[in-house]
């Protein structure tokens, strides 16, 4: 079973460009406001495109040319949102019911003791959602999905509005709750943890605009954009151009050529650097020496803002991560950054 989308939306000065397809686990990453959350409702067909076409399971849901727009209730499809979207004036059992209304008295009551028992939701099945914890709500909205019997799930950043303990808990349970849909689940996500534990691909959006669909460790290891590279960790990203010599990028922001393992490519405008670290004795190739601005501690490291020397005033700092225990830095210090280490991003 698949779920692919190939559409065009614009919204004021606002332009959704994407292509995407979901066999299994999918992840559609992005910072705020790149068109993650419009693109699940378009697919669900809460919003309409202006262009395109939508498939699942080799059903078109819309197809703009041959002016196919399935309403909501039949395109199979279904999507959590971030608040739950639960009726606050019906018990849990109620809500679930609402989308058992088409079955036999019968068949409803089997059906719904079935989803109550899969989603640990039985104790509670006469509670209001006010009554509820936030990970039984999530299950009853859960619930009330699969009552519905979709082919797909779109999740819309369920866990966003979460504190970091609830979010862990939460997420381990939505995780737990899916394991056994056998459809395309679509998670809409800006953290890249969160998209690493619980998807196979992801596909990056960045402006409106998507990246092709690809598996989370080829997006960790060659990102290819500024964009997914940001995404994936890479904190440092600077304007690069080629180098004089074969095989070397010139980063005129901090004055430094630099060897890399890439052959230069056109389209590429800047630079990540990762695995920046102290330079060890005897080494040469790629070793540079920086004046360091601060150092700071984070839970399990030390972060150090680095100034390479030779840089020009207003340059963004070069940020290395150290060890917890590490004693920190100053003054002037001689780093590294291995040729394997430097991606030329678009």
């Amino acid at each position: 079973m698949a779920l692919t989308a190939r559409i065009e939306k614009r919204l004021g000065s606002f332009r959704l460009e994407v292509e995407v397809s979901a066999g299994d686990s999918l992840a559609l990453l992005g910072a705020s406001g790149c068109g993650k959350s419009l693109t699940l409702k378009c697919v669900a067909g809460v919003e309409r495109p202006d262009r395109g076409r939508i498939e699942l399971d080799g059903r078109v849901l819309f197809d703009s040319e041959a002016g196919i727009d399935l309403p909501p209730q039949k395109r199979r499809v279904g999507l959590l949102f971030q608040q739950y979207a639960l009726f606050p004036h019906m018990t849990v059992e109620e809500n679930l019911a609402v989308c058992l209304r088409g079955l036999e008295p019968g068949r409803r009551r089997l059906r719904l003791g079935e989803l109550l028992a899969r989603l640990r939701l039985e104790e509670q099945r006469k509670l209001y959602p006010r009554q509820l914890s936030g990970g039984q709500q999530q299950r009853t909205a859960l619930a009330r999905i699969l009552a519905s019997e979709p082919q797909a799930i779109l999740l819309d950043e369920p866990l966003s509005a979460l504190d970091s303990f609830l979010r862990w808990q939460l997420e381990g349970e939505l995780r737990e709750a899916l394991e056994q849909f056998p459809g395309p689940v679509v998670w809409v996500t800006h953290d890249l943890g969160e998209a690493r534990r619980n998807c196979r691909q992801v596909c990056v959006l960045d402006g409106g605009r998507s990246a092709p669909v690809t598996d989370l460790e080829i997006l960790m290891r060659n990102p290819g954009t500024a964009a997914a590279a940001r995404l994936s960790g890479c904190k440092n990203l600077v304007p690069v151009c080629p180098g004089g010599m074969p095989g070397t990028v010139e980063v005129p922001d901090w004055g430094l050529t630099l060897r890399c393992a890439a052959p230069w490519r056109a389209e590429a405008a800047s630079l990540g650097l990762r695995g920046v670290r102290p330079a060890e004795e005897g080494e040469i190739d790629n070793v540079f020496l920086c004046q360091v601005l601060r150092v700071t501690e984070d839970l399990d490291s030390l972060q150090a803002a680095l100034r390479p020397q030779g840089a020009a005033p207003g340059s963004p700092p070069l940020w290395m991560e150290l060890p917890k225990g590490t004693p920190p830095p100053a003054g002037l210090l001689r780093v590294r950054v291995s040729p394997a280490d430097l991606l030329l991003l678009e």
